[in-house]
């Protein structure tokens, strides 16, 4: 799975469609994501202790990796690649496995 926890993602298709938010939480069996703000369902709940009152809940539900794309604040909506790195630490050299943007080669965190 190419999107982490704390990624920026654009929503590319659904009901959602257009809508930007950070990842909240990734399923990376399932293939699927939590994004803030994006994908908000209502369900019934029934008054617990922790909630005495009940009621109707909002809250985001997760949904199909497939449907996001990472988004950059100069390029816009981008794909995620990987390349190694080679770096040099205490004069040793270490080689490292990172993500990349397609469209800017930029490192993502």
């Amino acid at each position: 799975m190419n999107i982490k926890k704390g990624d920026t993602v654009k929503v590319i298709s659904g009901k959602n469609l257009g809508k930007e938010g950070k990842v909240l939480k990734t399923f990376p069996k399932t293939d699927k994501v939590i994004v803030e703000g994006v994908n908000i369902v209502k369900k019934h709940a029934k008054p617990t202790q922790t909630n005495p009152d009940g009621g109707i809940v909002e809250f985001e539900a997760p949904f199909h990796v497939s449907n996001v794309m990472i988004s950059e604040k100069k390029t816009g909506v981008t794909r995620v690649g990987y390349k190694t790195v080679t770096e040099t630490v205490k004069k040793k050299e270490v080689t490292k496995k990172v993500r990349y943007s397609k469209k800017s080669g930029e490192v993502l965190d």
